[in-house]
């Protein structure tokens, strides 16, 4: 089963910005899809009359590219003399956080006429540093996510236009085996197969993203870190907090080596961090933010059988990535006496507020839900994001299913 074909939201923001004067960079979690989208496009290409000495793939993940991690000058020759520079060209570097000062290979390219640049990276600091500062202004990024809902069901030949879908079970399965492409094509051999591969990647991000790179001695609390995070997915967090909680724990570890290690999970696109909006003074706070997992899949791994994540809480982790997903600038709401899931920036610039809860099982839950939207005093709009399938607005506030939500199901 092939599982890629449905990723054609990003094919086409790569297809607008094609021989534009600018870098494409894709970014995001290893295996969530950079390469095989990158393969996707150049198929494309070659489909669209591009010839093979027009094209240069190059994975620096593979074994045979060694040669080149530490000879630049090697690696731009090879490149150049593959290509026919009196046509258009388009070079793809992948992963090429691996190649030793890759910045200099890719302004190199860059500044080449008839050369258009496509690189990924699973590390967010490939865009910081020397690279941002070379690049200033010149390059567009691309995040990609794991499948969404709908992109899980599509690679599983399941028709996301039937109304008369049991959408709780497949949403089960979502959640709770994996959103990663190649995990979902792993599924027909069982959930073991699955948690190896999740595990694996698991190990890979932290030995070769983090730990390594970041020379981590003390990896017992790094790992605890990662853990009590997981564990509390969509609960406002501090450095602070959690230095607490693990002394609790017989673990001393500093405030600032918690900020450090948090901010290493968040640029390996482990984890999101939203950051608090003063829904009265309408500015951003700087403490107490909430973080996200990037597949859900991931809190086998992390938090095993003691899970204490609620599926409200998860139901919230997969609204924000939607949104993310949808070109939303997302933070948390507050204010003395109130509180709202996510504040949006839309792609147009418009506000939207969003309030997610499981269930409306007692009338309490009805009014804790829509008066945490009712209290904010204006006209922008506001939804309620449950799995109710009978639903009922409320004082301009539109009470939706979120499986039809997510699927984008009128």
């Amino acid at each position: 089963m092939k599982t890629y074909t449905n990723r054609t939201e990003y094919v086409n923001k790569l297809l607008s910005y094609k021989d534009q004067d600018l870098i494409k960079v894709v970014s995001g979690l290893r295996r969530s899809g950079k390469s095989t989208l990158l393969e996707m496009y150049r198929d494309l290409l070659k489909k669209q009359g591009v010839k093979s000495n027009q094209i240069v793939f190059l994975n620096f993940e593979n074994f045979e590219l060694r040669q080149f991690l530490n000879d630049l000058d090697g690696l731009y020759s090879f490149i150049i003399e593959q290509l026919d520079l009196s046509k258009p060209c388009y070079v793809f570097l992948d992963e090429v956080q691996n190649i030793k000062e890759f910045e200099r290979l890719v302004d190199g390219l860059f500044v080449k006429p008839n050369i258009d640049v496509y690189i990924t990276g699973s590390n967010a600091l490939l865009l910081s540093g020397e690279l941002a500062t070379l690049l200033s202004g010149r390059y567009i990024e691309i995040s990609i996510l794991p499948f969404s809902f709908k992109e899980y069901l599509t690679a599983r030949n399941i028709d996301v236009a039937n109304k008369y879908l049991f959408y709780p079970t497949y949403f089960f399965e979502y959640v709770n085996e994996t959103s990663l492409p190649k995990g979902v094509e792993l599924r027909k051999g069982g959930f073991d197969k699955i948690y190896e591969y999740l595990e694996a990647i698991y190990k890979t991000i932290v030995e070769k993203d983090i730990t390594q790179r970041h020379q981590i001695n003390d990896k017992r609390a790094f790992e605890n870190i990662t853990k009590f995070v997981a564990s509390n997915i969509g609960s406002p967090l501090s450095p602070g907090n959690i230095a607490k909680t693990l002394k609790q724990d017989g673990q001393n570890i500093h405030n600032t080596t918690v900020e450090r290690y948090l901010d290493y999970l968040v640029s390996s696109f482990v984890f999101y961090k939203v950051s608090r909006f003063d829904l009265k003074g309408r500015k951003q706070l700087a403490t107490q933010e909430k973080y996200y997992l990037v597949d859900t899949g991931l809190l086998n791994i992390l938090t095993g059988k003691e899970r204490t994540t609620d599926r409200g809480h998860i139901l919230e982790n997969i609204v924000y990535l939607e949104l993310l997903r949808r070109g939303n600038k997302i933070w948390t709401g507050t204010s003395r006496s109130n509180e709202v899931d996510f504040v949006c920036k839309t792609k147009t610039g418009d506000i939207e507020y969003y309030q997610v809860a499981w269930q409306m099982t007692s009338e309490s839950t009805v009014e804790r839900e829509f008066a945490a939207l009712e209290k904010i005093k204006d006209n922008y709009p506001k939804f309620l994001l449950t799995t109710d399938d009978f639903t009922q607005d409320r004082n301009g506030v539109k009470h939706l299913n979120v499986f039809h939500w997510l699927l984008e199901i009128a």
